[in-house]
């Protein structure tokens, strides 16, 4: 690993992890050793998991896969959606809603409706119903944009999903699992290593580590819009 790279983390604290006694005993080979009552990733196999998570994502988009990008952690919210909006991949940044993986068809249909009301709404056709119903309906519209509005476009399930946080996001991790999906993810000291194929150990929780974690992953999928 390159000094500067090493010193440019050691400043995003991507080496941070959870006190001792909130570890997950699977993630002992990435960690470095304790440091004022916090466990201390170990950078190197850190930079290391980054770079093949890096070239594993690079590969798969250069093929046209499809990555879904989760983080309902709020200090994500803005990384994930610029993430989204420079690669053009669905995302989910509010609430994960259950099923989206393993019953995805109903999510289909629920998208299709919340399709069908934006388009009503667009063209005015919302005027064939009372003010009451109308009044309703957009609630129902503001519910179904904070759930689906990431994945509006998504009309087949990802080939692989992003998660910033694998613990807070642990049900779009175990329908992943269930379904074969890959998943890529950010693993601090409290994390189950073993449920993702490409997991990153680094600090999941302060904000300059997942802008530099996040970055390195949007560097990896943007590369398809650079052809």
């Amino acid at each position: 690993m390159a000094k500067d790279q090493l010193q440019e983390m050691l400043e995003s604290a991507v080496h941070f992890g959870h006190k001792p006694t909130k570890w997950n005993p699977r993630m002992k080979k990435y960690i470095y050793g304790v440091n004022n009552g916090v466990h201390v990733i170990d950078l190197q196999k850190s930079a290391d998991c980054l770079a093949k998570a890096g070239e594993y994502l690079k590969r798969e988009t250069m093929n046209g896969k499809r990555i879904l990008l989760v983080s309902t952690k709020p200090q994500a919210t803005k990384l994930i959606l610029e993430t989204a909006r420079e690669t053009g991949m669905p995302y989910v940044v509010n609430k994960w809603m259950g099923g989206l993986l393993t019953n995805f068809s109903t999510i289909k249909r629920r998208i299709q409706y919340y399709k069908k009301l934006k388009e009503e709404e667009r063209t005015g056709d919302f005027d064939k119903y009372t003010k009451k119903e109308a009044s309703q309906l957009k609630k129902v519209m503001v519910k179904l944009e904070s759930a689906l509005g990431g994945v509006i476009d998504m009309d087949r399930l990802p080939d692989i999903i992003f998660v910033a946080d694998v613990v807070r996001d642990h049900i779009a991790v175990n329908e992943a699992n269930k379904l074969n999906i890959p998943v890529v993810g950010i693993a601090d000291t409290n994390a189950d290593p073993d449920k993702l194929k490409y997991p990153i150990p680094g600090n999941d929780d302060a904000i300059k580590s997942l802008t530099y974690l996040i970055n390195a992953v949007k560097k990896s999928i943007a590369v398809r819009n650079k052809q």
